[in-house]
């Protein structure tokens, strides 16, 4: 697929994904969704890569879903578009690999949605988060109802979207929503560190940790608690684990495969 709506850049192990449509402030529409759908489709199946950073170009992460793409939609069509964005963002919270969001601007709508899709969230201190749909007549159409509680909790989460404010980058982290909050012009460097802290560690043990914490979020404690003790078995059966374990013994740092 020609990608006329995102640069993708690989380096070392991360691969940068930017949403590149500054005059629409990166507003999502059916063509960047299928877009950015391809795209994490090739980055899931990519063994060469291990983290993913997405971010947007401009003064914005993501201003929300194109309003003027919207607008004429009837019902079937906009049950479909949600649809389509929903899987996109669930392929992404589910993908192999850890996603972080470097939110530069406007997380608006679909993009707080997208935000939130992604492992975590290093935000600038001009990111703005809110899910204002409510004052165009409809609700969040690409999971925000069920991410945003599960992030903030269930009363901070109905205050956002009844309401269809916005909160500033160190409000959305003291309630949770953000990870870390810095200076602009520091965002990826900052983003970067964290990636490479992470590209650091087992990767394979990363995939696991991921996959066993986002299936016991979804289930009872039960559950999830005999999921963790099948995968923490199954790493033992992995070179990284003797590789870690043996690093540790004998005082040198891992050389994980």
């Amino acid at each position: 697929m020609k990608l006329e709506n995102l640069l993708v850049e690989k380096n070392d192990g991360i691969c940068t994904v930017t949403i590149n449509s500054p005059q629409t402030l990166n507003a999502l529409n059916a063509e960047i969704l299928k877009e950015l759908e391809f795209v994490f489709d090739q980055i899931n199946d990519d063994n060469e890569v291990s983290i993913v950073v997405l971010t947007g170009e401009g003064k914005a992460f993501v201003a929300g879903a194109d309003i003027s793409y919207m607008k004429d939609l009837d019902a079937t069509q906009a049950k479909k578009f949600g649809e389509d964005g929903a899987r996109l963002f669930r392929k992404i919270e589910t993908l192999k690999k850890v996603v972080i969001a470097a939110v530069n601007g406007f997380a608006l709508g679909g993009g707080c949605e997208l935000s939130m899709a992604c492992d975590m969230r290093i935000a600038s201190t001009k990111a703005k988060f809110g899910q204002p749909e409510v004052g165009l007549g409809i609700i969040p159409g690409f999971s925000g109802t069920q991410r945003l509680p599960r992030l903030v909790g269930m009363g901070k989460a109905k205050e956002l979207i009844f309401t269809g404010g916005h909160i500033d980058a160190d409000e959305a982290y003291r309630i949770g929503l953000v990870n870390k909050v810095t200076e602009k012009e520091n965002l990826m460097e900052e983003t970067y560190k964290i990636a490479d802290k992470i590209k650091s560690n087992s990767r394979i043990a990363v995939k696991y940790a991921k996959e066993v914490m986002n299936r016991g979020i979804e289930t009872d404690i039960e559950t999830g608690i005999a999921y963790e003790s099948n995968i923490f078995g199954l790493c033992f059966a992995s070179e990284d684990q003797k590789e870690g374990m043996t690093a540790f013994i004998e005082k040198r740092h891992p050389k994980f495969k």
